[in-house]
């Protein structure tokens, strides 16, 4: 029980820091989601690090699958792609959606090296 309180509270912690990105980063672009990349890339990067550094039980639960999960958004990522394709900005929506993929995968190696 413990453990799920530690995820919970991480969980919202993530969640937090989600929000404070998007909100700066619609001041940014309020049409382009500069901050969903952001987050997505930070958060494949942390992911990557703290997997690699094997860190034991409840700390890697917390931040792996609580702060990690609650920040990152994969589901604001295809909202964001479908909003951009709506709107016909085609070649912006590939682009957004090609590079937060390379961006992330790239993301989660530099962090696997650096854990390790």
């Amino acid at each position: 029980m413990t453990t799920m309180i530690w995820v919970g509270f991480g969980t919202g912690l993530g969640a937090a820091c989600r929000y404070g990105i998007t909100v700066l980063g619609k001041l940014v672009s309020p049409t382009i989601p500069y901050a969903t990349i952001l987050i997505n890339v930070i958060g494949s990067f942390l992911a990557g690090y703290l997997t690699g550094s094997q860190l034991p039980g409840t700390g890697a639960l917390f931040l792996l699958t609580g702060v990690c999960g609650g920040f990152t958004t994969f589901s604001t990522f295809s909202v964001d792609t479908f909003v951009l394709v709506r709107n016909r900005q085609y070649l912006v929506a590939g682009w957004y959606w090609l590079g937060t993929v390379a961006l992330g995968v790239l993301a989660v190696v530099c962090g696997l090296w650096l854990g390790r």
